[in-house]
């Protein structure tokens, strides 16, 4: 009874063992009103069970918020497989983690994440047809990267709206954590634009490419340090890089006005938002901002579509408007604002969806 007490939000957890490939994993669906649940699949060392799960819970809840405020038609989900990505991954492992996800019957559809490679998911798609994010010689819509990084720079704009009264991004100056796939394409869009940035990135190749880059753009980069960049000059700050870096020490070193970025689980607590909105500083809800890789798997499903998932990404600059307004109307910090607007959604759909259930095919028969 304690197992089920602690997963008591969730819809299914399955717990999934092959021992002739070494696979360990867990598949976590929280919840599926919005349609089947949708999450990547992560892969680490684990130091215990129960540190799996906890992550896999936390993960696959928060999927469903951020399926429901991208306005997607599919739940939360999330799996993670237990074990070292350097040395324990091979073909079979992940073909029998795909067996264990056509187990489900279209209740959940998976791909890459920390860890995993889009290669990794080849393997897992010869076993089932719930695989999202192949790569596009497997019929997969590509680089995710590119409309997440597009979502950030739309969330950077509804912050510059809120913040400062015009979505323009000349004429500020941006601090970025992490030059990574989506930092960097999101720096090189600042630096098109004029603007410019402290950047700083553990990689320091990354960080000599952006430098190198910058002179046949318009603007202008400075490198900082890990612990410079929390306390530089800057307007907007645009975390890409690792979780839990909004805390009581960095908050308040913090500068800036507003932040905006793609790093996910950025409070390091809830409390954490409301000591930013104490501080004045307006925070991009990073579910909403971030959500552009997952607009382009869910899309996927339905037939790869660049140009539709592009245009549809461009919903985030208005999700977070709203979002804003409600904050400042109803008078609570905008993570919780971000909340309860996906948590109206869930109850809308709740309605609609119990009203049509007898005419409606199930809609994990997508592919079909």
């Amino acid at each position: 009874m304690d197992m089920f007490t602690h997963i008591h939000e969730h819809e299914q957890v399955v717990l999934c063992n092959d021992p002739s490939t070494g696979l360990k994993a867990i598949i976590a669906i929280h919840d599926t009103t919005l349609g089947p649940a949708l999450g990547g699949c992560r892969m680490r060392p684990y130091a215990s069970f129960d540190e799996a799960l906890e992550d896999v819970l936390r993960l696959s809840k928060g999927m469903t918020y951020k399926c429901a405020a991208a306005d997607v038609d599919f739940g939360g989900g999330k799996s993670v497989i237990i074990g070292d990505p350097s040395k324990d991954k091979s073909p079979e492992l992940f073909r029998a983690f795909g067996q264990f996800v056509d187990s489900l019957n279209g209740r959940f559809y998976t791909g890459t994440d920390m860890g995993t490679t889009p290669e990794d998911f080849v393997h897992a798609a010869k076993e089932t047809n719930c695989i999202v994010g192949v790569p596009e010689a497997y019929g997969g819509s590509g680089d995710s990267s590119v409309p997440t990084s597009l979502g950030v720079i739309y969330g950077i704009q509804a912050t510059n709206e809120a913040a400062f009264g015009s979505k323009n991004l000349s004429g500020k100056v941006y601090s970025i954590q992490g030059l990574g796939k989506v930092g960097m394409k999101v720096a090189e869009h600042l630096l098109e634009q004029g603007c410019d940035l402290y950047v700083y990135d553990i990689n320091e190749k990354a960080v000599e490419s952006l430098l190198e880059k910058a002179p046949t753009l318009n603007g202008q980069v400075k490198a900082v340090t890990a612990d410079e960049l929390y306390s530089v000059p800057a307007d907007v700050f645009v975390p890409c890089a690792l979780g839990g870096i909004l805390n009581d020490e960095t908050i308040e070193a913090l500068k800036v006005k507003a932040i905006a970025g793609s790093a996910n689980n950025q409070l390091l607590a809830e409390r954490h938002g409301d000591l930013l909105q104490q501080k004045g500083i307006l925070y991009a809800p990073d579910y909403i901002v971030n959500a552009g890789g997952l607009i382009q798997v869910a899309d996927e499903l339905y037939g790869p579509n660049k140009e539709r998932v592009l245009k549809k990404t461009e919903a985030i600059y208005s999700s977070l408007l709203q979002v804003y307004k409600y904050s400042e109307s109803h008078g609570v910090p905008t993570y919780k604002a971000a909340d309860r607007f996906c948590e109206e959604r869930l109850e809308a759909r709740k309605k609609r969806n119990s009203m049509f259930a007898h005419s409606k095919r199930p809609k994990w028969d997508i592919r079909n």
